[in-house]
């Protein structure tokens, strides 16, 4: 983490600050301040004129306001309906993860992981791991649950991968409208053949297909990018710490513990979550005014010296106390997270049981970066073993 977030947090606890996009936010990364922000009802993801919001970044997915009801009757947002419309869908889909389905999903993904790692023992080295693991599992399960086809993913990954561009808004914006468009013709074949997977339980319950859509593709997106990121980053983290490392080959039953070290200190994003005040917000000596906006440092805040002892050492045996706020927190708690913690679970449980020798093949600071997108990560991650 870098030092000048502490160094401001220390200084200024929540303070006044100008975004890559240019307009000016406050910006929180103490962990109790974040944690009471994202449950504050007058905080939400819409703003009173969508027109004059700050934005964050040109990021059609988090740059800036939304409202998926609201986006398919043909606004932006509406600070009056948000809270219904979030309790609703949260709901909608919470139904959707019944005990049968996600347990079948854990089974899957068992199975999968270790698919992909036979498939890895094949590979000539040095071979990726990004392409050959990090990227497929989550993509594969995401797809699995929302009921894509198998010969679509790609596609999903492509589209998935450019709506999430940073700096160009025409970019983001277009593929996330090319995402809405399959979404929205995929919905229409789930109606006339349901089958047993999100998509299907959505288009029996909505009618209105521009909505479920536009919520598909979200969850496509929030469901599969940063879990990619966090295995790569989990890859590195127990590499970079050999004795946490020992500690986990000696145990697998420590795998749940480091997924969760890796969750509390992989930052996957870098332009943080907005938040936009729909009447004034009183916290601590700040005053966060009607239609400002705050964005939320989750990946900061899990490194907040004043919570946790030693924030920035990687300990796959550190008490969880204080859980870490890479899913949210309360009611702003993401609906997957069980999920994800499944996938990564079973990733981190095996990989370095089958491939013990497992190493990168280049210096770590040479390893090629994405850069100018919202889930930070690498482009590649070549190993032996």
């Amino acid at each position: 983490m870098p030092q000048a977030y502490r160094e401001l947090r220390n200084k200024e606890g929540i303070a006044r600050v100008r975004t890559q996009a240019g307009d000016e936010v406050w910006l929180a990364t103490g962990y109790e301040d974040v944690r009471k922000l994202l449950v504050d009802p007058r905080l939400g993801r819409s703003h009173p004129e969508p027109e004059k919001a700050a934005r964050v970044s040109s990021s059609a997915v988090i740059g800036g306001p939304s409202g998926a009801l609201a986006r398919s009757r043909g606004a932006q947002s509406d600070i009056a309906t948000e809270k219904a419309e979030h309790d609703y869908l949260r709901k909608l889909i919470m139904k959707s993860f019944t005990a049968r389905r996600v347990k079948a999903l854990s089974d899957h993904v068992g199975s999968l992981v270790e698919e992909r790692l036979d498939h890895f023992a094949t590979l000539p080295q040095p071979a990726d791991l990004h392409a050959e693991l990090a990227r497929p599992v989550p993509l594969l399960v995401i797809c699995q649950l929302l009921g894509v086809p198998f010969e679509d993913r790609e596609l999903f990954r492509g589209m998935s991968s450019r709506m999430g561009d940073m700096l160009n808004r025409e970019k983001s914006q277009a593929a996330r409208d090319e995402m809405s468009a399959y979404m929205s013709e995929l919905i229409l074949r789930k109606r006339r053949e349901p089958a047993e997977d999100l998509l299907s339980d959505l288009a029996g319950e909505l009618d209105e297909v521009g909505m479920i859509a536009e919520l598909a593709g979200t969850v496509l997106w929030a469901g599969h990018e940063t879990t990619v990121k966090r295995i790569d980053y989990g890859v590195l983290y127990l590499l970079a710490n050999p004795d946490q490392l020992e500690l986990l080959k000696a145990d697998p039953g420590l795998a749940q513990g480091a997924v969760e070290e890796i969750l509390r200190m992989a930052v996957t994003s870098v332009s943080g979550m907005p938040r936009y005040a729909h009447e004034d917000v009183e916290i601590g000596d700040v005053t966060i005014r009607r239609g400002e906006a705050v964005v939320l440092l989750l990946g900061v805040a899990n490194r907040d010296e004043r919570i946790y002892q030693d924030p920035d050492v990687f300990d796959i045996r550190r008490p969880q106390a204080d859980p870490h706020l890479s899913f949210g927190h309360g009611p702003r708690l993401c609906v997957g997270s069980n999920l994800a913690r499944v996938e990564l679970t079973a990733v981190f449980s095996r990989l370095f049981q089958r491939f013990p020798d497992l190493r990168l093949a280049v210096p770590m600071e040479e390893l090629p970066r994405i850069r100018g997108m919202i889930a930070d990560g690498f482009a590649e991650l070549p190993v032996v073993w």
